[in-house]
């Protein structure tokens, strides 16, 4: 497994290149599929990833939880646990207390490694100010309840510059992946952690599996090169070729994604200078195809009217790289079916502010309802 040195507390330490990322759970009769769930983070770590990744409001707040249960019986020093702040539910600084104290009982544990102010933007800036969150954080630091103070980020990079000056951050989690070079902080962004001497852990590497399969003629570029190789793995090479970066975050949901991330990060290589270069013809190629900037982050849910929000744009952005059109109709006759469909948008506008891609939904999901019908997919 490769590994990257990264300061945890006051000690230079190793973490695995490759993080678990306990967004994504398996999912099985509605539920997180925990027995799979286990036996995924489980063959992770006997295969050397150090790292674990959860928050306060993934899968509904069971996150947590779950990798309670996982990492019982694990040995607290030979794995590195993150959890983040969610700012949005914090009115006052007792709440950020109570917040992070109940983390670390849903977690089991008595510290955590990396702990990060959960999704900042340019509307949360006063607030970490206003509230006095960073003191309150070091002083956790000081009592031994967590090492590494940091944050992630969702927003423009003017906003992007304005958090990373605002403290000597021991971290800083960023969403980067071949396609958004230019996206939120973009690359700029790790550039500007770089010369700040900032380690930087990487989210959406896979851009929510939207670099994980492409239509036959974009993969075949990737596959005469790499035939072994998987799409997906040329990502997360992508990512990995950035020496600043020392942990990529894949939020695995599946035993074979598992399989194949331990493959690429066991005998991990760094892109050549021809691979380089044949990524930028994949990224040019592919933003001639690509219909919204949806990473399925889930954020924008639930919709108040029903509408599966990222299921909609994936099947948008689906089938304009894949032209899957059976695969379309059935799914979207599905969606119809249990009033999830983008036809069931009102406009209301509630799901704007929540977007961390700054998608304007409704005009989107409007704009595919007319796709479907000009490409004889719907009614």
């Amino acid at each position: 497994m490769e590994k990257r040195k990264i300061r945890v507390g006051k000690d230079l330490k190793e973490a695995s290149l490759l993080g678990f990322g306990c967004m994504r759970f398996p999912m099985k009769d509605g539920e997180v599929d925990i027995l799979e769930s286990k036996r995924m983070i489980d063959f992770a770590v006997e295969n050397g990833v150090n790292y674990i990744d959860t928050a306060y409001p993934y899968h509904g707040g069971k996150s947590e939880l779950i990798v309670r249960d996982i990492i019982k019986d694990y040995d607290r020093d030979s794995f590195f646990l993150a959890d983040k702040l969610p700012l949005w539910d914090c009115e006052t600084i007792e709440d950020v207390e109570r917040i992070f104290h109940e983390q670390l009982e849903k977690c089991g544990v008595e510290y955590f490694d990396f702990y990060l102010i959960h999704a900042v933007n340019k509307d949360r800036y006063k607030q970490v100010i206003n509230l006095g969150v960073i003191s309150k954080l070091e002083e956790f630091k000081r009592q031994g309840k967590l090492r590494n103070i940091g944050f992630s980020f969702h927003d423009d990079l003017e906003s992007f510059k304005k958090w990373a000056d605002l403290y000597d951050w021991d971290f800083c989690q960023i969403q980067l992946n071949y396609m958004d070079i230019e996206h939120q902080q973009g690359i700029e962004g790790y550039n500007i952690l770089t010369e700040k001497g900032i380690p930087v852990i990487i989210m959406e590497p896979v851009k929510g599996g939207g670099l994980a399969k492409f239509n036959p003629i974009i993969e075949a570029q990737l596959k005469d090169e790499r035939p072994n190789d998987s799409i997906a793995s040329w990502a997360f090479r992508w990512v990995g070729s950035l020496p600043n970066v020392k942990v990529i975050l894949s939020g695995m949901s599946t035993f074979e994604q598992v399989e194949d991330n331990i493959k690429t990060f066991s005998d991990f290589e760094p892109l050549s200078e021809k691979e380089q270069k044949l990524i930028t013809k994949v990224r040019n190629d592919i933003l001639e195809l690509s219909k919204v900037e949806c990473t399925s982050c889930n954020y924008c849910m639930p919709c108040p009217h029903g509408v599966d929000i990222p299921g909609n744009f994936r099947m948008y952005n689906g089938h304009s790289m894949y032209s899957n059109d059976g695969y379309v109709k059935w799914s979207y006759g599905n969606m119809i079916k249990a009033n999830k469909a983008a036809r069931n948008c009102i406009d209301c506008g509630e799901c704007l502010p929540k977007c961390p891609q700054f998608i304007e939904i409704p005009t989107r999901l409007a704009e595919f309802e007319v796709y479907l019908k000009d490409n004889g997919l719907t009614e």
